[in-house]
């Protein structure tokens, strides 16, 4: 089954999930969105770089014209991917980083690293390896948002997905201030002079600045602390964060799961060894099929397309049938705005409460329908993108307004199912012993195929003559993985909406091949039977204690 969701969560009644009111507090949302405000450094960098490479002004400090039609295809999805190469460095060693120096530190360091590159990027002086560098070093700090912050961990199981997309929510928010600033630049700024693409790239350095900040206001991930055998810190910022007394028994229940399942993996891998973790990971079925799951997430969410849509939308807005550079940069804002309002939506009203397989396939469906129509226009029209000199016949204007239309609908299934799902998941899956390992190496695939994908996109939008597949192929192609995409999670993802983190084991006993089809039905089964359990047992020991009390009262009448 689809679904699983075992209690409806209205965002705007967190009062009636039956849980301690002051759970819900100023600290958490605080903390919810300082750790957010890390998804805009991936959406910055997709809004700004397109429109700044295509500045007229950009692409004369880099010499531009003098290099042929596909070097310049080469170079500019060089620059734009750049990032993402230097990403799946950050994401690699990120573990090293969260496991050695915590989640407060490691955030520190990436936005230090975010800022060189940045700075580097900027004072390029016309030199295209430094270009080249600076992102790359961008990369390396943007690269380690994903698996450094805690938000999955601090937030309560009932509104975990809820807090998880905030970050996928401020990825859009990146994206949104990106292209309107690109925009504005582009009306007011003219583009004659380096302040036309400095001033949008300035993005950077403000987010990364303010995150370096709030990260003072901020304390540590408790599930850090005990991994780390700091016990009295880790009820000090489970409480805090909670808004609930040290000793109050919803902190110490939270704590004491911690705790046991932590040593219960322990137990499990024999101590702490590198090569424990390692043999959890790789050698647990369990976990390896979860390893499986959100490896194959990464790779058919950023090959769906959507993505590279974002990355080149001014580009692929042309070739549509938009004309002119600031027709093109308007439309592509006006996307991004689409996209955020479906994050939004996505976030409030479906992943907590229709759960996280449905939002994902409704996602999925949406996008599937927007790419087969726009694979057809193309096709319709070949000469689209291919022949430079051809003009779309005003009887087409009506289906390019279609296919406009969308790729507007196709950000909505991006923003509702793909893009929130690929950090959702991947925070939720994984046990505490093996989670920044295993979230290191999911975001270093995540990194590896949008760097593939971004930097493969420019080169399939060729014609056929100079070793592309065309537009119409490349549609063809992000339509087809979309579809395949769409089967192979109602067969292989469970339902994880409403499961503590410590408790999502259970959704991972049966063989993998019954998981995504049955994995819920087996684990409420389960659960059902525990409660039985312990209903039984806390029933024999109140019965006890019932004896031991009259015959401390003299009544033999037991």
């Amino acid at each position: 089954m689809a679904g699983g969701v075992k209690k409806p969560v209205n965002i705007f009644r967190l009062k009636n999930l039956g849980e301690p009111n002051e759970i819900f507090n100023w600290r958490l949302w605080f903390a919810v969105v300082s750790f957010g405000l890390l998804g805009a450094a991936r959406g910055v960098d997709e809004g700004l770089i397109s429109g700044a490479f295509n500045s007229k002004d950009f692409q004369r400090t880099i010499n531009y014209s003098s290099y042929g039609d596909v070097d310049r295809t080469n170079i500019k999805a060089n620059v734009s991917a750049m990032v993402q190469i230097g990403s799946v460095a950050g994401a690699l060693f990120a573990f090293i980083i969260c496991d050695r120096f915590g989640r407060i530190w490691a955030t520190r360091q990436l936005c230090l690293l975010w800022i060189l590159g940045i700075a580097i990027f900027m004072g390029n002086g016309g030199n295209l390896s430094a270009v080249y560098a600076g992102r790359f070093i961008a990369g390396l700090g943007v690269g380690q948002t994903p698996v450094v912050g805690p938000i999955a961990e601090i937030a309560p199981a009932s509104i975990r997905g809820l807090c998880t997309c905030i970050f996928t929510g401020f990825v859009y928010v990146g994206i949104v201030l990106a292209y309107f600033t690109n925009y504005g630049a582009q009306i007011n700024l003219g583009d004659t002079a380096h302040v036309r693409w400095l001033a949008p790239t300035s993005l950077h350095i403000i987010f990364a600045g303010l995150i370096f900040i709030l990260t003072f206001f901020q304390y540590e991930s408790p599930r850090y602390l005990i991994k780390q055998g700091k016990l009295e810190k880790a009820i000090d910022s489970m409480a805090h964060i909670r808004h609930l007394a040290v000793d109050d028994p919803y902190v110490m229940s939270e704590i004491s799961a911690i705790r046991a399942a932590h040593e219960e993996e322990l137990e499990a891998t024999m101590g702490a060894s590198w090569y424990g973790v390692l043999k959890e990971l790789f050698l647990v079925p369990s976990n390896l099929y979860r390893l499986y799951l959100s490896s194959m997430v990464q790779f058919l969410s950023q090959w769906s397309g959507a993505g590279s849509i974002t990355l080149y939308a001014p580009d692929l807005f042309n070739i549509l049938g938009i004309t002119g550079q600031n027709e093109s940069l308007l439309v592509t804002a006006v996307f991004g705005i689409v996209k955020f309002v479906a994050a939004l939506v996505c976030a409030l009203f479906l992943v907590d409460v229709i759960g996280r397989k449905r939002a994902l396939l409704l996602g999925i469906t949406l996008q599937a329908v927007s790419m087969i129509y726009v694979a057809g226009f193309l096709t319709a029209v070949p000469e689209l993108g291919v022949d430079d000199n051809y003009v779309l016949p005003q009887a087409e204007a009506s289906a390019s307004r279609g296919a406009v239309a969308m790729i507007y609908l196709s950000g909505c299934g991006w923003a509702l199912g793909w893009n929130s799902m690929q950090y959702l998941l991947t925070a939720e899956l994984f046990p505490l012993r093996i989670r920044a390992l295993s979230t290191s190496i999911v975001m270093t695939l995540h990194f590896a195929n949008q760097y593939g994908n971004s930097r493969a996109v420019p080169n399939m939008l060729l014609p056929r003559s100079q070793g592309g597949i065309s537009p119409m192929g490349t549609f063809w192609f992000f339509a087809a993985i979309t579809i395949f995409g769409g089967f192979w999670v109602v067969f292989s993802v469970p339902e994880t909406a409403h499961y503590p983190i410590e408790k999502v084991d259970r959704l991972f006993e049966l063989p993998w091949y019954k998981i995504g089809l049955h994995g819920n039905e087996d684990a409420e089964m389960k659960d059902e039977a525990l409660d039985e359990k312990k209903t039984a047992v806390f029933g024999e020991a109140n019965h006890i204690d019932e004896i031991d009390e009259k015959r401390a009262h003299g009544d033999t009448r037991v």
